[in-house]
């Protein structure tokens, strides 16, 4: 079965999303793979249901992400994250018809950590104080483990967002 037969329904909004990201995207990172005879990055969509998708652009604008307008319409928008991640944010009936499963309610239950990094301390600071500024929630206070330091948020729709910054390695254990 081909991609296009998987996900028809997203080719059908997006169209052959992939081959316009790699063109939309100036990376300079070694190929890693082929599509159709173009040579292209790895790349990473991350696709989280949201209740009220302006809500969400506005929060994550907020502390500096940009979204592309060539994927954003009613149902869904590509906000991205770096040049070879991207958080697809679909309206919660959208999202289901991928999953036919229900939606976890992040009130109760974690369905995952998104984790990025950070270029230093103070850049885990920033995003945090700026996703909460926005509206975002903080549940619990920056965590220093000597080698890496974390602090993280939820989203308006309780996703969680962690930012760390890796100083060095961790020893080793015996």
């Amino acid at each position: 079965m081909s991609n296009r037969e998987s996900f028809g329904e997203l080719y059908e909004m997006f169209g052959d999303f992939t081959d316009d990201l790699v063109a939309y995207n100036d990376s300079s990172e070694p190929p890693l793979s082929s599509h159709r005879g173009t040579t292209m990055t790895q790349q990473i969509f991350v696709n989280l249901p949201v209740s009220n998708l302006k809500r969400s652009v506005d929060f994550f604008t907020a502390p500096g992400y940009r979204f592309n307008p060539q994927f954003t319409d009613e149902n869904a928008t590509c906000m991205i994250v770096s040049d070879n991640i991207f958080v697809m944010l679909l309206v919660e009936p959208f999202f289901t018809g991928f999953t036919g499963k229900p939606i976890a309610d992040t009130s109760k239950v974690a369905e995952a950590i998104i984790s990025l990094n950070a270029a230093d301390r103070a850049g885990v600071d920033e995003m945090v104080r700026k996703a909460k500024d926005a509206g975002g929630t903080v549940p619990k206070a920056a965590v220093d483990h000597g080698f890496m330091y974390q602090h993280g948020f939820r989203d308006p729709d309780g996703h969680m967002w962690e930012y760390f910054h890796m100083q060095s390695m961790p020893e080793q254990r015996a």
